[in-house]
């Protein structure tokens, strides 16, 4: 049983920072990718950064340069560090991961629970 658990959400005004980490924990034989999405109200849920199977980063337009996401490999955690942040960027964002388990030999899709980041002007 694998389980993505976050932290690091909260309330801070426009040109603040947060740091959001997810901590992946259970059977975990390698993860294939790992990244972050959120979802506002009223809108999908969207790709906000993540490390590619190739080891690459990705990051949504509307954050190129303001997020930054790294990782810690020996303890299944990821961080979304968010600098310079928007009202725009208020939203749910959750942890997402694609790993093999030691039971199965395919990769398989994982969520956080989602933590609540609100951005005031």
């Amino acid at each position: 049983q694998v389980q993505l658990v976050e932290s690091g959400g909260g309330l801070v005004q426009a040109g603040g920072s947060l740091r959001l980490s997810c901590a992946a924990s259970g059977s975990i034989f390698s993860i294939n990718v790992m990244g972050w999405y959120r979802q506002a109200p009223g809108k999908q849920r969207e790709l906000v950064a993540a490390f590619t199977s190739g080891g690459n980063t990705i990051y949504a337009d509307s954050v190129k340069g303001r997020f930054t996401i790294s990782r810690d490999n020996t303890k299944n955690t990821q961080y979304l560090q968010m600098d310079s942040l928007k009202p725009e960027d208020t939203a749910v964002y959750y942890c997402y991961a694609a790993l093999k388990t030691w039971e199965h030999g395919l990769p398989r899709n994982y969520w956080g629970q989602g933590t609540q980041v609100t951005v005031s002007s």
